[in-house]
């Protein structure tokens, strides 16, 4: 519950020698309030970040920030408020171009700053609530996915106001069940070669240009990785070399290393269980190739964190139950929310709504028309995760066409080994659930190309995921489903982005926003911004900043008898958090340090029980699913581990959000319910003959 203290800080005027005075409003917990004195100190303003989030705009106090402010700091710190929120009620919200030279100044003075931190849940959706039909955001958008996630941070560094709604959490459907790659499609490549498609051929330069932004704009969560394709016969060495080195050159400048050939005995010394006879002979030698890799769900929850840092209103657990229409029915003008955490409804107002739900993208769009065609052809694709010994640390394996024509693929993944996939249709459902033919195929491709015994009892999770292939409703025919993103103009004031991939979603916000400006009649302060903006976390960070973290924090853990006990933050710790966080990690370090959450979740995985917390308190992760599948990834590394694990996440969640036993019990139920979707070698339906132990 916070609550609303009115002061004045100084303002200089421009040209001026003297400040002037302007009101200003803190909002606070009641904590904070016991404590303030009748009159505060008066503090100058330019040592505070504005925020645009609503009206009156909003403004975030950092406690350490606020400490350097001797009368304001002082009684902030006294009080132990972790943050204040400052709202300025007059004058009015400055745009960013007035904020500095560009918005992309502004926007990467905010996210850089080390002592920003997201507006809290209940502020959030006081921004939302407080719209209306003559105050309306400029969009909101609908879906917290890569792609909504990412038109949100779009349209809030261009100066809009910007607010964005989801049903679960941010990255809770397809964004978090991707194959990990950020690639520039080599199979659209040799479509494109084979086929005369120059369609094709620009969706490969599209992907690879943004191939390089993403990996450049999130460099902690992403990185490149050499990819092996074996070759079994003299033509596929020749077939693949070429096609490979074809892929560099469209890279051109892109590029992020060289492909080049291996002998069979140096692809042996580089992938040790890689099979040296194949069902199409022996092995000729291989050919390698970079694409990236990323975190998908930590990088997805960044997008919302730094959407949210640099004004926008994210709000996840938000239901959109209803879409509101003008008088007159022609134009759509807002939406019905519900609060899924509390129950409680409300109308927000935006000039123009983005819908970016991803595989639930129609039934959105059918709330506006009824009879709105078809825009998705749903298809699924099933991974599992096996030990790290299936493959080398730093390598992974694609086979480009396997004896049914399909493609499988190896990749180490946070100290796994991920494989994979299949595509099939699918029925759209909340929870998808991998069968177990799906499984075993893989199993059965990757062991054609392995020299160790492939077990199902080594599979420590399976899951699947939609992907939501688009159909534009406008086309004249629909025989060829789009690998690439539609956008589409369902209603007026309504847009509908959806298909594309991970590695574009940053070109496919652009273009939503550049859409939603031209149907909207928006203003924006400037162009896009986030070609280059790297998102909280990724500005400043160097792959030696563990080091940091393993010299200067310990890891103080309390033991089942209650014994606080030091721990040493150890390489795989450190390299964890640094990567996960980026240049963040240092808070989640001094959690660990200062507040006895030393302590691993799970024996063999290097997650803290200070991440929950800091999750909790920094980027809304409001229930124990949201932690284990989206701000860790030890639900999809570890369906087991990630079980045993949940007791101790919800006791944490819960002395944060103040959880009672009803909410501490559905907690343990919801959580168990979302781990029976993922099947670990425990939960197989069956096993064959060939798949044994």
């Amino acid at each position: 519950m916070y609550h609303l203290v009115n002061i004045l800080h100084a303002d200089p005027v421009s040209g001026s020698g003297s400040p002037r005075f302007v009101p200003v409003s803190i909002y606070s917990n009641k904590a904070c309030l016991r404590r303030l004195p009748p009159s505060l100190p008066r503090f100058h303003w330019s040592r505070v970040s504005r925020l645009s989030v609503s009206d009156p705009s909003l403004c975030i106090l950092n406690m350490a920030a606020a400490s350097r402010f001797k009368g304001l700091g002082a009684v902030l710190a006294a009080s132990g408020a972790s943050w204040a929120a400052v709202a300025l009620v007059q004058p009015p919200t400055a745009s960013a171009s007035e904020r500095g030279p560009s918005g992309i100044d502004f926007a990467r003075r905010k996210i850089a700053d080390p002592f920003a931190v997201v507006p809290p849940r209940e502020v959030q959706e006081s921004a939302l609530i407080g719209t209306s039909p003559i105050n309306p955001l400029d969009v909101l958008v609908i879906g917290g996915g890569a792609t909504g996630c990412g038109v949100a941070l779009d349209a809030a560094t261009r100066g809009l106001r910007v607010g964005l709604v989801e049903r679960e959490d941010f990255s809770s459907g397809s964004s978090s069940r991707s194959t990990k790659l950020v690639h520039g499609g080599v199979r659209y490549l040799e479509k494109a070669v084979f086929n005369l498609d120059y369609g094709q051929l620009k969706l490969v330069f599209h992907a690879l240009r943004e191939r390089k932004q993403v990996i450049d704009n999130a460099p902690h969560l992403c990185q490149a990785l050499p990819c092996m394709t074996p070759c079994f016969e003299w033509f596929e060495t020749v077939y693949y070399w070429m096609g490979l080195k074809l892929y560099d050159l469209v890279a051109g400048r892109r590029m992020l290393h060289l492909s080049r050939y291996y002998s069979a005995n140096e692809s042996a010394e580089l992938f040790p269980t890689l099979a040296k006879k194949g069902h199409k002979g022996s092995l000729k030698g291989t050919v390698v190739y970079y694409d990236g890799q990323m975190n998908d769900s930590r990088l997805n929850v960044g997008l919302a964190c730094t959407a949210a840092l640099v004004g926008a209103a994210v709000l996840n657990h938000a239901e959109v139950v209803s879409l509101i229409k003008d008088e007159v029915g022609e134009r759509v003008v807002g939406a019905r929310i519900r609060n899924q955490l509390s129950g409680k409804e409300f109308d927000t107002y935006a000039k123009v709504i983005i819908n970016a739900a991803g595989p639930f993208c129609d039934s959105i769009r059918k709330m506006a028309n009824k009879d709105a065609p078809a825009m998705i052809c749903p298809s699924s694709g099933v991974h599992i995760i096996l030990p790290d010994y299936y493959s080398p640390e730093g390598m992974g394996l694609i086979v480009p066409k396997t004896k049914d024509g399909r493609v499988v693929f190896m990749l180490p993944w946070l100290g796994k080994t991920l494989a994979g996939t299949t595509d099939s249709s699918t029925a759209i459902t909340m929870l998808p659930e991998p069968h177990e033919d799906e499984i075993q195929f893989i199993l059965d491709a990757i062991s054609d190309y392995l020299n160790v015994q492939v077990r199902r009892s080594d599979v420590h999770s399976a899951w699947s995921g939609i992907r939501p292939l688009a159909i534009d409703p406008s086309a004249k025919n629909t025989e060829s489903i789009s690998r690439d993103h539609v956008i589409f103009v369902d209603h007026p004031g309504f847009i509908t982005i959806t298909g594309g991939k991970w590695t574009t979603y940053r070109s496919m916000a652009e273009d939503a926003v550049n859409a939603a400006i031209e149907a909207g009649k928006l203003k924006p302060s400037n162009g896009c911004v986030t070609d280059h903006l790297r998102i909280a976390g990724g500005d400043g960070w160097d792959p030696v900043s563990f080091t940091i973290l393993a010299q200067q924090y310990v890891r103080m853990k309390k033991t089942h008898s209650g014994k606080i006990i030091p721990g040493v933050m150890d390489s795989a710790v450190s390299k964890h958090l640094s990567h996960a966080y980026g240049t963040l990690a240092e808070r989640v370090a001094t959690i660990a340090q200062n507040e006895n959450l030393g302590k691993r979740l799970a024996h063999g995985y290097p997650f803290l029980e200070a991440e929950v917390a800091y999750c909790a308190r920094n980027e809304y992760c409001e229930s124990a699913v949201d932690f284990i599948a989206r701000r860790s990834r030890l639900a999809f590394l570890d369906t087991d581990a990630a079980g045993r694990a949940l007791p101790r996440v919800i006791e944490i969640l819960s002395a944060e959000h103040k959880w009672d036993r009803a909410r501490q019990r559905l907690e343990l139920r919801k959580g168990k319910e979302f781990l029976e979707t993922f099947k670990s070698s425990k939960n197989a339906q069956f096993r064959d003959g060939k798949h044994t132990g």
